[in-house]
């Protein structure tokens, strides 16, 4: 069996990897093994979310907590190092573009541990955006590039990566919110919010350029 450590650290990536480490837990070719570095640690920003998801209690916790961007990168390393280092897994998967994704691909490409993105490809082409460094660094040491749009295949052939390298695979926050449906469907948040059905709007904003501005 293939031993396989499926990373996650923030809220993105927790909706990306529960139906892949699903499978793979259904599955007799892999032995997957989740660790959450604790980038995001807030009970609504973590816990409530592998409930939500029905994911197992992660096999690995390493509690980096938050800091600056070299500071919380640097400590995912150093702990991921370990962790690589005593499970030895034949591949690592990173989903997205957060911090801890670039973090455990560096640790394990440093350790010449074969690593899968997910969601690979994905281009804002603006460089002053955090997370567009993660995404160009992570697809450039990963073996394996797991891709959810045509853009991603674009980009990846205008940047000349090798096709054996690129798979069109699909997205998986569509699997997740189909599996998902019926429990939405029993939902009772629009009660307890007492809101009407199709009379409001619902929108996040998280990205610091979205948000540190007061001026548009």
């Amino acid at each position: 069996m293939l031993k396989i450590a499926n990373i996650v650290g923030a809220r993105p990536n927790f909706m990306k990897i529960a139906p892949i480490h699903r499978r793979m837990q259904a599955s007799e070719t892999f032995a997957p093994l989740l660790v959450h570095t604790g980038q995001h640690y807030d009970k609504k920003m973590s816990q409530t979310f592998f409930v939500d998801l029905g994911m197992p209690e992660p096999d690995m916790y390493l509690s980096v907590g938050s800091g600056s961007h070299a500071v919380q990168t640097a400590s995912v390393m150093i702990a991921m190092e370990k962790i690589l280092l005593e499970e030895k897994p034949d591949w690592i998967i990173v989903v997205g573009d957060v911090n801890s994704t670039l973090a455990a691909s560096l640790a394990a490409a440093k350790l010449h541990i074969p690593i899968a993105h997910v969601e690979a490809g994905l281009r804002s082409f603006d460089r002053a955006m955090p997370e567009e460094i993660n995404r160009i660094l992570t697809d450039s040491i990963s073996a394996l590039l797991f891709v959810t749009e045509q853009s991603g295949l674009d980009n990846l052939q205008k940047e000349g990566v090798a096709d054996n390298k690129v798979h069109f695979v699909g997205n998986v926050m569509i699997d997740s919110l189909v599996e998902h449906l019926q429990k939405a469907k029993e939902s009772q948040i629009l009660q307890e919010l007492n809101i009407e059905p199709q009379r409001y709007i619902l929108m996040t904003l998280h990205r610091p350029s979205n948000v540190d501005d007061k001026n548009p």
